[in-house]
């Protein structure tokens, strides 16, 4: 599971919110509800539970949501307290925040462009209902993306975003033809230096009619497409200003559009941090515009800027510290960062019999609950499978802090609470023996 899900998985699906949609020409959110869908049928039980969420402004212009209303006392609902105290964080709307200052250049090179025909949304929320996440966008009911294993679930009809797309139906209902949607996603995920389960997409998408394109002598499809790789070709551009960039692509189909999954060459270094294509006409058909054509993109922000940025660690967007913080400055993209501290890692190991209901995604939101963000990796360094049939997992912990040394006491205090959280939430038993047998 990569960070940018080659975009295939973490950035163009397709879709949005409709009543959760705040008021966007405001930055403050009122109360809102959850729309479900028609076809969906809810208990009585989960009618009983559900709340209308209570949203306000924070200080930063973020916005803050009830606890109760993301983290609940629900047999379908699996996010996390560290999930939820970054609700409301929104880091692409700080304009000295890497990811702000990304976002803007972005915005930069639509407005020079294209004559300021794009809007502009990147206040929607964060919540949205199963149908907005994933029917809209034409995923299949049986996708791996859908499992809780993939995706936070607050009960059995409401999300927390998996992709920016979540908002494209319902702009299309509303009568936008060219628009941009920025915001913070979330996807249960891997632990390492560039996978995270909170990042940040922005989306675009435009809308063609056909005295568009007829007068070009193109079919609809190939028109788009001509256009959507110009487009993109003069963003990467305007990105990596002085660097050499070159284009690769591969053809795939996705769900609702042909994927034209282009690579930047920055460098001689291919790094493909979007998905893009020509939008599969059902999405269009069904939110009113069945003779038109249209093209979407997905960028990952975080990857972009690790590269523009020269920034190492993506849990490093998430400091507080004055040493990070500092190093940036609004509207000036591509400022390197220069390393303030580094501090050893300290590894431990951790054995244990898996059963069939065993994922590393559930393992690694086990070690976040515990560590946050002072686990750096978890990796599978080693299995073993005896003759009975059962298969014990090895995995290595990598504890470090990016803005302080970690002491002993620490760490094992750490690793304790992990061990007993493995055995209590995963109901896994653990594996002594092979940590023995392997000098650990």
């Amino acid at each position: 599971m990569a960070t940018a899900f080659s975009l295939a998985h973490y950035t163009l699906f397709s879709l949005r919110t409709s009543s959760l949609f705040l008021h966007r020409r405001r930055n403050a959110f009122n109360h809102f509800s959850v729309p479900f869908s028609s076809s969906s049928s809810l208990s009585t039980t989960d009618k009983r539970k559900w709340r209308r969420p209570v949203v306000s402004i924070l200080e930063l212009g973020g916005v803050k949501i009830a606890k109760d209303d993301v983290v609940r006392d629900d047999p379908t609902n699996n996010v996390p307290d560290t999930i939820f105290s970054k609700l409301g964080m929104q880091l692409h709307r700080r304009n000295q925040h890497p990811i702000g200052i990304l976002k803007n250049a972005i915005y930069e090179y639509f407005d020079t462009n294209f004559s300021s025909k794009f809007d502009k949304f990147d206040d929607l929320c964060p919540l949205v209902s199963v149908k907005q996440n994933f029917d809209d966008v034409l995923v299949p009911a049986d996708h791996v993306s859908r499992s809780y294993n993939d995706t936070y679930y607050v009960d059995s009809q409401t999300v927390l975003r998996c992709h920016t797309s979540a908002h494209q139906a319902e702009l299309l209902r509303e009568g936008h033809t060219h628009f941009l949607v920025t915001g913070d996603v979330y996807r249960r995920d891997s632990i390492d230096s560039t996978h995270y389960p909170v990042f940040h997409q922005m989306e675009g998408f435009r809308v063609f009619s056909p005295d568009e394109w007829e007068p070009s002598g193109l079919d609809a499809t190939s028109y788009a497409a001509e256009d959507l790789k110009k487009c993109l070709e003069g963003l990467a551009r305007h990105l990596f200003e002085g660097d050499i960039v070159k284009f690769g692509k591969q053809l795939k189909y996705v769900h609702h559009f042909e994927y034209l999954g282009y690579e930047f060459n920055v460098k001689e270094n291919w790094l493909e941090v979007l998905g893009c294509g020509v939008t599969e006409q059902e999405i269009l058909r069904r939110n009113g515009r069945p003779d038109n054509v249209a093209w979407a993109f997905g960028l990952g922000l975080e990857r972009l800027a690790m590269v523009l940025f020269d920034i190492p660690d993506i849990r490093l967007f998430w400091s507080n510290d004055e040493r990070f913080i500092s190093q940036f400055c609004s509207g000036q993209l591509g400022i390197k960062f220069k390393p303030f501290s580094k501090y050893p890692p300290c590894y431990k190991d951790m054995s244990f019999w898996i059963n069939e209901s065993f994922t590393e995604n559930n393992l690694c939101e086990v070690i976040r609950g515990v560590a946050g963000d002072l686990v750096e990796e978890v990796s599978l360094i080693d299995n073993f499978t005896n003759k009975k049939g059962m298969t014990s997992h090895c995995y290595r912990i990598a504890y470090r802090s990016m803005e302080r040394s970690l002491t002993d006491e620490e760490i094992n205090d750490l690793q304790w609470n992990v061990r007993e959280q493995v055995q209590n939430k995963l109901n896994l038993v653990l594996d002594e023996t092979f940590l023995a047998s392997q000098n650990v």
